[in-house]
């Protein structure tokens, strides 16, 4: 596997590479042929996400190669060896865009045969950057087969390369005639596939402020669907958070898209089978601190294993559970209809309303119901249940921040700031039910420990540990509370 940050531009037949001496050593040109054989579905999903499967022979990597969206400048390329078939492709990677394909079979779909030029940036024995020169032929496999012919030139950093280097690369290239390509691939210059359908919403309307989010947030769902189902570090935490925003809209824009709610109950299951292995996940790595933390004369029995490798243990039998779940057709369902949601959603009266006043209106909703849920459970008598009733303000936090986050770049800082004043009254009672979900499970296993004849001494000390933070975030919550909502006052 492996991250891809580079710039493509297009260039004429007759453009020449300019003179790239001065920004490092050079070596090359070098030329090689390649021939990609592209796969997708029949009607191109993959090409439509920005996803390129390909088995490709000659050059220095030859293999199949698995290209996902770009995300924050960079493409991840997983590569899997070449195989004789041109016909099956490996399952590995065929597993790693269901999310795509969604049961449809891959085939052939393109190929490119292309003439490649490669320069080299050296420092020393470091490789910098890769300079390649393509002269492609491109073929689109069908009845009658189409065949286009062009030139671009793709400025990739290498390991030791920097994006300063790149764009300084760039800029020479520009000079000399080249101009950025709008295509994201060679295939999807050939191929054009149609992008996802979107509503067509008039602009500047709420409806279209929040049909946009829905999409950018189906996109995000997307695009950790590989990495989960590699067990990528924090994908987990990232796929359940973007079925989270979609909820969390859904209930907050209810007046702009109307009739979603079996929707959200299916990213509400979603979220639940994300969040087993995230929930242990995050427990194992929190012990891991608090045990690193301690003295050694203070850590006795075997605590490291009950606290670290039984639940990773548990944690792996988590993510097996999400891989079935991934390759079910209850998700899949999910996916179609997020797909539907986007496409052709049911508006209601507030989505022809000015995006500047219906939607401010509902993120002044959302803060208002963060008051109520506070003031409802205030009032409540019992301790016990006055605490429990406290966990739905920390939801109800949660959502008024995601609905601010997803209206600021239409409403602007002020949407920034009650997103992070929501943030800051989730985070000290997320602290404080932590601390107390920790506690049961520290006297879970040590009761287990002691069972078993083990020593439970440090048990007894992370107990306290936790306790401590509990009560310190349960003292400073009234503080925090008073002064978010004298800020909020500002803001709304």
């Amino acid at each position: 596997m492996g991250i891809e940050i580079e710039d493509k531009f297009d260039v004429p037949a007759e453009y020449a590479i300019p003179d790239l001496s001065g920004l490092a050593d050079v070596v090359g040109p070098k030329t090689y042929q390649l021939v990609a054989l592209y796969y997708d579905t029949p009607d191109l999903r993959l090409a439509a996400r920005g996803v390129t499967l390909r088995r490709r022979r000659g050059g220095a990597d030859p293999g199949w190669h698995l290209k996902l969206p770009k995300a924050k400048g960079a493409r991840q390329e997983i590569t899997h060896p070449l195989t004789r078939s041109t016909k099956a492709v490996p399952s590995a990677l065929a597993e790693l865009v269901r999310a795509y394909t969604r049961g449809a079979d891959l085939q052939p779909v393109a190929e490119l045969d292309t003439r490649r030029t490669v320069t080299i940036l050296l420092d020393g024995e470091t490789r910098l950057a890769e300079i390649a020169d393509d002269r492609v032929k491109g073929t689109v496999l069908k009845e009658e087969p189409e065949v286009v012919r062009w030139r671009e030139v793709e400025a990739e950093l290498l390991e030791g390369g920097t994006r300063t280097l790149l764009a300084k690369v760039g800029k020479r290239l520009r000079k000399a005639g080249a101009s950025p390509s709008e295509a994201t691939s060679k295939l999807a210059r050939l191929l054009r596939p149609a992008p996802p359908a979107r509503a067509a919403v008039k602009e500047g309307t709420a409806g279209e402020v929040v049909v946009n989010y829905l999409a950018s947030q189906v996109a995000a769902l997307l695009a950790q669907d590989p990495r989960v189902r590699r067990a990528e570090d924090d994908a987990v935490h990232q796929a359940r958070v973007a079925a989270r925003r979609l909820r969390s809209a859904l209930k907050a824009f209810k007046t702009v898209v109307v009739d979603t709610e079996q929707v959200q109950e299916e990213l509400r299951w979603l979220g639940t089978v994300l969040g087993e292995a995230r929930d242990l996940e995050v427990t194992r790595a929190r012990f891991a601190r608090l045990l690193d933390g301690l003295p050694p004369e203070l850590v006795t029995g075997p605590i490291q294993r009950r606290l670290g490798s039984d639940l990773h243990k548990r944690e792996q039998e988590a993510y097996d559970r999400i891989k079935d779940a991934l390759s079910g057709d209850r998700y899949y369902t999910l996916l179609n209809a997020l797909d539907e949601l986007v496409a052709s959603p049911n508006l209601g009266k507030g989505a022809a309303k000015p995006a500047q006043e219906q939607l401010s209106a509902i993120a002044a909703a959302g803060w208002g119901r963060v008051t109520k849920t506070y003031d409802t459970a205030q009032a409540i008598g019992d301790p016990e249940r006055r605490e429990i009733a406290m966990h739905d303000v920390r939801k109800a936090a949660k959502r008024a921040r995601y609905t601010a986050e997803a209206l600021e770049p239409t409403l602007g800082p002020n949407m920034a700031k009650l997103a992070k004043l929501s943030a800051g009254i989730q985070e000290v009672l997320g602290t404080y039910q932590d601390g107390v979900v920790a506690q049961e499970t520290l006297a879970k296993a040590a009761e287990s420990a002691r069972q078993a004849g083990e020593d439970t001494f440090t048990y007894g000390v992370l107990i306290g540990i936790e306790r401590s933070v509990a009560e310190q975030a349960h003292a400073d919550f009234p503080r925090v509370w008073a002064e978010t909502v004298k800020a909020v006052r500002k803001v709304l």
